[in-house]
């Protein structure tokens, strides 16, 4: 089973990643960890990597994209994975549909988690509020300003994947503001209508 999570931040594509995790014994891939992963391997693309990062720069979208396809390849992915924060682009989403076709292999669903901005912008300051009263560091994102910005950054280039995701049969959108359970039932409800037919 191979998925992609899409929303905005503070969505829960999180959680929801980690439940499935659990029940479907797939991993879950998220580009920062697989960099890190990657240059503390010492691998070729690792080795790259490191270097740009090193230099301060930006790591670029061939090097994540080698990234991706050498960590799909390892054994644990066998029986599928969940993209977490990848694709972002257009550009990465296309990298992913010729790694998959190199490998005979296609995605069985790109789920959308539909929010609305208002009510994350209210949960995060919730989170912030109970982090703060409960004497818990706040987490640095959990600004509004900070995280206003980074849902402009979300619309601005991640957001264009619906369309492509659409057009291509595989999206399928959840009620994202559900509370929690109710988002991994629809979620469940999808991958088993997305993988009647294999």
């Amino acid at each position: 089973m191979r998925l992609i999570l899409l929303g905005p931040p503070g969505a829960g594509k999180g959680t929801q990643a980690q439940r499935l995790v659990e029940k479907h014994g797939i991993p879950q891939l998220s580009t920062g960890d697989m960099l890190r992963a990657a240059v503390q391997a010492g691998t070729e693309v690792g080795k790259r990597a490191k270097a740009v990062m090193d230099a301060g720069e930006l790591v670029s979208d061939a090097i994540v994209n080698a990234i991706v396809a050498e960590r799909i390849d390892q054994p644990d992915c066998a029986k599928g994975f969940i993209l977490d924060g990848y694709p972002r682009t257009l550009v990465q989403a296309d990298a992913v549909e010729r790694m998959l076709s190199d490998r005979s292999q296609g995605l069985d669903a790109v789920i959308e988690l539909v929010v609305d901005d208002k009510a994350l912008v209210g949960r995060i300051v919730k989170r912030a509020d109970e982090a703060q009263a409960a004497g818990l560091p706040v987490r640095k994102d959990d600004n509004p300003t900070v995280f206003e910005e980074r849902l402009r950054e979300y619309y601005k280039k991640t957001s264009p994947l619906i369309g492509y995701y659409y057009a291509k049969g595989k999206l399928r959108s959840v009620d994202g503001m559900a509370d929690i359970d109710a988002v991994t039932e629809q979620i469940e409800a999808v991958l088993k209508d997305a993988t009647r037919g294999n």
